[in-house]
């Protein structure tokens, strides 16, 4: 693909592979931009490129460390806006804080609300984002917000990796149902739901099984994993019901703590996750965990965007 003229790409430390594939895909390699750290650990930006007048995309993840990564969007966008860049687009592929999208009890922030006043009144102009865990936070936001799906990408590797006959796609949770049957639409494939109840913070506890999934090929699919206790947990009970095998397709590899030893150790065949999030050394080296990347994805998102083209209709 050809440069799209006026189209500048900032990456920030949070996924700078992904930015440099994303590059290489529009044939636009990263601007030169320095974001480090004073000795206090006080982040400095500095765009040692012309922007005055182009379209820029900041591709940041917010992303463990996650206060790190946030900071880090926010100065870039202030650096780009005081720089007199035509349109800023915050590109973040993993949204931190998405799941504080309403109160939880009493005297609790909604987070997600307070980082979209953030990148907003840092300059940014467009927000482009992926799998957002809660659709309202798109509404959070004073300025427009594309959100990206992976479905089609998923589907595409299920398709291209396993005989599709006998798969059951399983939703590991009553919330994420609509996702779950939106994947299972578009392979043509039987929807099956675990009902669970969280106990406490962090951890959860199978209740029952939804749907017949003895002799199923399952596929369990969501957008975050952290702990990976859910997974583990789904997988042992879709296994005691007959599933032949399970394994899982998740957007976003959050894989915090000891969740990659637990989901080595698990019965699960394959965890299947995107680089939204730069993969650790302990996920690359995973016996079953794979990664699928997507740079194609954004980078045609980004072209749309810049020419004016409709985004939504990559997903249809």
């Amino acid at each position: 693909m050809s440069r799209k003229p006026g189209i500048k790409i900032v990456s920030g430390n949070s996924n700078r592979p992904l930015a440099d594939a994303i590059g290489a895909y529009l044939n636009t390699p990263p601007a030169k931009a320095s974001v480090r750290r004073f000795a206090d650990m006080e982040i400095f930006v500095e765009i040692q490129e012309n922007v005055r007048g182009e379209d820029v995309y900041v591709v940041q993840s917010t992303s463990y460390p996650t206060n790190d990564h946030l900071m880090e969007l926010l100065i870039i966008c202030d650096a780009l806006r005081r720089s007199s860049a035509k349109r800023i687009t915050a590109v973040i592929p993993y949204f931190g804080y998405a799941r504080q999208d309403r109160r939880s009890g009493s005297r609790t922030p909604i987070s997600a609300k307070l980082v979209a006043n953030l990148i907003t009144r840092s300059g940014a102009d467009r927000v482009m984002t992926l799998d957002l865990h809660a659709g309202q936070i798109q509404g959070f936001f004073d300025i427009p917000t594309d959100i990206l799906v992976a479905a089609p990408l998923l589907a595409k590797d299920i398709r291209e990796s396993r005989s599709i006959e006998d798969v059951m796609v399983v939703s590991p949770d009553v919330g994420g149902v609509v996702r779950a049957r939106a994947l299972a639409k578009r392979i043509d494939a039987l929807l099956a739901i675990v009902d669970k109840r969280r106990e406490r913070p962090g951890e959860s506890e199978v209740m029952n099984v939804i749907g017949d999934v003895e002799g199923k090929s399952c596929i369990l699919v969501d957008d975050i994993v952290d702990s990976g206790g859910t997974l583990v947990n789904a997988a042992e009970a879709l296994l005691a019901r007959g599933a032949k095998d399970v394994s899982a397709y998740i957007t976003h590899g959050v894989l915090s703590g000891g969740a990659v030893a637990r989901i080595t150790a698990s019965k699960l065949k394959e965890l299947v996750i995107t680089d939204s999030i730069q993969p650790t050394e302990a996920v690359r080296v995973a016996r079953n965990i794979r990664t699928l990347s997507i740079a194609s994805l954004i980078g045609e998102a980004i072209a749309r965007t810049a020419s004016e083209e409709s985004v939504s209709s990559l997903f249809d």
